[in-house]
């Protein structure tokens, strides 16, 4: 239970403890208990009902063993206590196992039985009666709140909370000076007030058997005390509004209206020469429909809130929809644009290339317009690849070759360059996913680009790709540049895709001088690529 509910439960242990202060001060104090007692009874009866969110089970024995303890010793605290202990066996059944249910509904029943035999009351049928039902009426009511029947879409209990308090304020406050008549029990007139009070706090999740409960109630209680008829009438059509509320169906509440009509004039009508006039009829009749047509009305604005946030919904999910419509439609003509642009002009250099290599003579010259040509033609299907990817990001594009014999004709392809490279490949790393190879590859490929842009040809460069756990490390450095150099143009950003290719992988990368005049690229990449992250964004 979080610390947030400590003011809920301050609140129960001090209503435990006023209920039985307003009842013994009702009945002039301790009957065979020093008056200086009043307050300890009243403290030990009530504050327990603090701890009965979180231990009701133990609350339960407690209040049933106490109830004994104050009927032996004559104190009028065990009405008090005869009230809670019903309370705290409705919680029993919410929260504990059937176990516990049992237990404590045996405990209630002896310590309730005990209560009501004393002082040498004969058990009749009416009292078994009273004894087996008083207890059972709050289990029966919180084993039903924690089955799925109880449960609404919203799970906000504010609602709930301040009916059942409003209700029991009512219903205590003004019923209260009325429990010592001589028709009922005080504690059963007490858990009668109590209960019909709380009852309003299921009245969302039960509308119908709420509304029947307190009808109920209002019947009894226009047959047996009448001095809270006005009260039982006023939770009663409390009740009705919650009713024409919860339930949409105008068929279910006409008949609601009618039982309400039928309730009320039973309640209103004092005696069989009550005089029925058109008059009196059309005011009883509009005394009913006003909570009716409360009810409906806050039905009805519910419903058009929950169709507007539906209606909402909608929009924003066929907003986000074009958004991604629109930004799918926006790569594919930035994706033609690139790919005509350069694809042209990449082309050309590749049909050049070729037709220079036929015309050139055997050597370097003829070697490099090779590579030159090959390169261009291995461009051209990265761009194809690319332009798939940005068409659509979510698919995965295949791999041209292996990962490892990318990383082989770069090395071979800088060494021709006039790099001496020295390649170090852990067989191991064959088995990182595919992913993190080509993602390696690509990391070699430009690592090596760098170092022949930056540092020139003749610089020595030690390549090591290895297996790290079921991810991959990769190493790049190279010594001192043999000779000044005149830096081949770059565009900057090789560094940064690469810092970028790694953080989407959910590695890192870093890179700087080694302290000997050269140059160390260091990148772990894992084995697993962050759910937030597309596999087709990692491996291009």
């Amino acid at each position: 239970m979080r610390w947030r509910g400590v003011p809920l439960d301050i609140l129960l242990a001090v209503s435990g403890v006023v209920l039985d202060l307003l009842l013994a001060g009702k009945a002039g104090g301790e009957e065979h208990l020093p008056a200086f007692m009043m307050v300890p009874m009243a403290v030990l009866a009530g504050a327990p009902m603090g701890f009965v969110r979180r231990w009701p089970f133990a609350v339960s024995l407690y209040l049933a063993a106490f109830l004994i303890f104050t009927d032996q010793v004559g104190s009028f605290t065990s009405h008090t206590v005869q009230v809670l202990l019903c309370v705290a066996v409705g919680s029993v059944a919410h929260r504990c196992a059937w176990r516990a249910v049992v237990l404590s509904l045996a405990a209630t029943t002896v310590a309730t039985a005990i209560n009501l035999a004393d002082p040498g009351i004969a058990l009749t049928a009416e009292n078994w009666l009273f004894t087996v039902l008083v207890p059972l009426l709050p289990a029966v009511i919180g084993g039903y709140l924690r089955g799925p029947a109880g449960r609404l879409e919203n799970d906000d209990i504010t609602p709930d909370v301040l009916l059942a308090g409003g209700g029991v304020a009512v219903a205590v406050l003004s019923t209260w000076t009325d429990w010592h008549g001589d028709g009922l029990p005080v504690w059963l007139a007490g858990m009668l007030a109590v209960f019909a009070g709380l009852s309003l706090g299921v009245s969302r999740r039960m509308p119908g058997l709420v509304f029947l409960f307190q009808g109920a109630l209002l019947v009894a209680a226009d047959r047996y005390l009448a001095e809270v008829v006005t009260t039982c009438l006023v939770l009663t059509l409390i009740a009705l509004a919650v009713f024409a509320f919860r339930v949409a169906s105008w068929t279910w509440t006409v008949a609601a209206y009618l039982a309400g009509c039928l309730l009320t004039a039973t309640a209103v009508v004092a005696d069989a020469g009550t005089e029925v006039t058109p008059f009196r009829v059309a005011v009883l009749m509009a005394l009913v429909i006003t909570p009716i047509a409360i009810g409906r009305y806050l039905g009805v604005r519910q419903a058009v809130a929950a169709a507007e946030r539906l209606r909402a919904g909608e929009s924003a999910r066929l907003a986000v929809a074009q958004v991604r419509a629109d930004q799918l439609a926006e790569r594919e003509r930035i994706a033609r644009e690139v790919h005509d642009i350069v694809a042209h002009h990449v082309g050309a250099m590749v049909l050049r290339a070729g037709a220079a290599r036929y015309a050139a003579p055997e050597g370097p010259v003829a070697d490099a317009l090779g590579d030159i040509r090959d390169t261009g033609h291995q461009v051209l299907q990265d761009l194809r690849g690319l332009l798939d990817v940005l068409r659509d990001p979510e698919r995965r594009p295949g791999l041209l070759a292996d990962p490892a014999d990318v990383v082989r004709e770069s090395a071979e392809r800088m060494a021709a360059a006039g790099l001496l490279v020295d390649l170090d490949l852990d067989p191991a790393a064959d088995q990182a996913p595919l992913v993190a190879r080509a993602s390696a590859a690509r990391i070699v490929q430009e690592g090596l680009t760098n170092v022949l842009k930056h540092a020139g040809p003749g610089t020595e460069v030690r390549v090591t790709l290895a297996s790290a756990g079921e991810g991959l490390a990769i190493e790049i450095r190279n010594g001192r540049p043999p000779t000044a150099i005149e830096r081949l143009p770059s565009s900057g950003r090789g560094l940064a895709g690469m810092r970028e290719r790694v953080r989407a992988l959910g590695g890192t990368l870093t890179a700087g001088p080694d302290g000997e005049g050269g140059w160390r690229l260091s990148a772990s990449l894992p084995a697993a690529v962050p759910a937030a992250v597309p596999a087709a964004r990692a491996a291009t």
